[in-house]
């Protein structure tokens, strides 16, 4: 199965923005909803943002109004926008199908921290 490959991460002060990449096949990406995931050591992990292959998109409470997901076919690529973010938005970031059915990659680890 070919990976997933999340890049993207690092250390921001509060009130950054980063921008997160998810670069997948062309089989995976062109048929399924893709989702950003996060996970807080010690935490389950959570559903971040959704993309459905026709460009719909749901976002967790948390995240709405600050996190935009968007995809591109011709990279097979699909994004996270995080904006204003927050020292609880530290975690490590994974994307997946929606719901998740692939092997989890390894993460971009995401910290935000004055």
């Amino acid at each position: 199965q070919v990976p997933l490959v999340e890049s993207g991460g690092g250390l921001v002060q509060p009130g950054g923005s980063l921008r997160l990449s998810c670069a997948a096949s062309r089989s995976i990406f062109s048929i399924f909803a893709m989702g950003w995931y996060r996970q807080v050591a010690g935490k389950q992990r959570e559903l971040v943002a959704t993309i459905s292959t026709g460009g719909n998109t749901n976002y967790a409470d948390s995240v709405k109004g600050r996190f935009t997901i968007s995809r591109d076919y011709a990279k097979n690529t699909v994004y996270l926008q995080m904006n204003s973010l927050k020292p609880e938005d530290t975690a490590v970031y994974y994307c997946n199908r929606d719901p998740p059915r692939m092997s989890w990659g390894q993460g971009t680890q995401v910290t935000v921290s004055s």
